[in-house]
């Protein structure tokens, strides 16, 4: 696959991501060539997923295809925690055998991600199917002295011999207490922070058979042994939700790099920022939950891809149904500009713009969009260029300054930027106007040309009642859906 930028763009390609091991901006360079290796924390399938993981993974759907589109050959590779505590618990309080409620909530995942347009991913590694790698690094981990076992309850790491632990979060094993984390609790341990490899089974729990007796794996083991298997110990960006940092990629580093005795074991780590709603962690308790599948019963998808994608990818979003009513307005704003640029002008409408002054106009909006992408996937800003491109270009049309050549020209852009985006194009109902509307707006129009403007400004209070607007162009009057 050629490296190579979008058509119209001249300067080399520079991307620069934001990585968490350095903490700062870095350029762009895979390990080999343009191949680049790029695995993301998969969930935990014991329950629906929520808006949390629908910004993490809409997110870094974006980026797999951006860099794609930047001529670059990615691999996404995402596991799935399908044997966890959490699925043992859940499994029980509900009366279901554990694989299959895992294999339940997997179905109900992946049907998430396809309604949200999250299609990015090569391969969905399952944890169960890589016991075998997992045993093999556990194995060489105990070899050369990095884990310990502890009688009747596991297999655990020992922090104390991994010099860098804390590298990634910036955390000393004196803070380690903070990674006790889910099944990583026994007393038995050498060093607080100590994390399980194996967990040896308890009665009716799900197992396999090990050289250390019957049991599960940890939850940080999985990562490495799926990544391992298919990347080999050393690969180009590692991707998840800000909250994994510590202790679950802080572990991951531990591992690979004890057992591999290769550094960075990943170069770039790229996080998502947090999503709260209405400023609180997202809580059944709290009854602030909200899931995928709850939130499609009232919303459309592309409405969620635009929510989560005009906020920076490691910025905090805030939810609540006032600001997504605020987002429904600005994808409203893209909707009538659609429908504008595939109107045909009237045939009285002459071009009078200077052809070569418009071309270069475009091309500006399209470098600065490109620039504001090769900057850590500035989508904030990006989308702040695709909203100065609309006002623009409304504009024109309102002068009638727009060719048929240029409109083709702009939704050609907008094709391959919702690539990328997944809201400008997929997912569009086309507005149908009821046909009582339409005769209200074609009576509003002959009471104004007539001059008898109190009957006009009253069918349009009418129209209004029923959810329609009408705005006057130069073009003739427009019908708009109010939200």
């Amino acid at each position: 696959m050629e490296n190579s930028s979008p058509p119209w763009y001249d300067e080399p390609i520079m991307v620069k991501i934001y990585s968490t091991l350095s903490r700062k901006e870095e350029i762009l360079k895979p390990r080999k060539g343009k191949k680049i290796n790029f695995f993301v924390c998969g969930i935990t399938v014991y329950d629906f997923s929520h808006l949390g993981h629908a910004r993490t993974y809409i997110a870094f759907d974006m980026i797999a295809k951006y860099l794609r589109q930047k001529g670059y050959d990615v691999f996404y590779l995402q596991n799935v925690t399908d044997i966890d505590d959490k699925i043992i618990q859940r499994a029980k309080e509900l009366g279901e055998d554990p694989k299959k409620l895992a294999r339940r909530f997997e179905k109900e995942y992946r049907a998430d991600m396809k309604a949200l347009g999250v299609s990015a991913v090569n391969t969905y590694a399952r944890a169960t199917d890589h016991i075998a790698e997992i045993i093999d690094q556990i194995r060489r981990l105990l070899k050369k002295g990095y884990a310990y076992e502890i009688e009747g309850d596991g297999i655990y790491f020992d922090i104390s011999k991994f010099k860098e632990y804390g590298k990634l979060s910036r955390r000393t094993t004196g803070q380690a207490k903070d990674a006790v984390s889910r099944i990583d609790e026994s007393v038995s341990k050498r060093n607080k922070g100590d994390f399980a490899l194996w967990k040896f089974s308890k009665p009716g729990e799900p197992k396999w058979k090990s050289p250390w007796g019957w049991g599960r794996p940890g939850w940080h083991i999985e990562d490495t042994a799926i990544t391992e298997k298919f990347f080999g110990p050393q690969y180009d960006i590692h991707g998840g939700a800000q909250d994994l940092i510590f202790p679950h990629h802080e572990a991951e580093i531990t591992q690979m790099e004890s057992v591999s005795g290769k550094k960075p074991f990943v170069k770039y780590w790229m996080h998502t920022g947090f999503l709260t709603v209405r400023g609180e962690k997202m809580s059944k308790s709290v009854g602030n939950f909200i899931t995928i599948r709850d939130f499609l019963k009232e919303h459309s998808p592309r409405l969620l891809r635009y929510f989560v994608l005009k906020t920076h990818y490691r910025s905090p979003i805030d939810y609540s149904e006032e600001v997504l009513e605020q987002t429904q307005n600005e994808l409203g704003k893209i909707d009538e500009f659609m429908d504008r640029l595939r109107e045909k002008p009237q045939a009285s409408i002459r071009h009078l713009a200077d052809k070569s002054q418009a071309n270069l106009k475009l091309k500006r909006i399209k470098d600065s969009f490109e620039k504001a992408m090769e900057d850590d996937l500035n989508t904030t800003l990006a989308i702040s260029i695709l909203f100065d491109l609309i006002r623009e270009e409304n504009t024109r049309m309102d002068e009638g300054k727009l060719s048929k050549a240029e409109r083709k020209e702009i939704l050609a852009f907008l094709k391959e930027i919702d690539e990328l985006f997944g809201f400008i194009f997929r997912g569009r109902e086309k507005q149908v106007v009821p046909a009582e509307i339409k005769k209200l707006a074609e009576q509003r129009e002959a009471y104004r040309r007539q001059g008898d403007f109190q009957e006009a400004d009253a069918l349009r209070a009418a129209m209004q009642k029923r959810g329609w607007a009408v705005e006057d162009t130069p073009s003739g009057w427009k019908l708009k859906k109010l939200v």
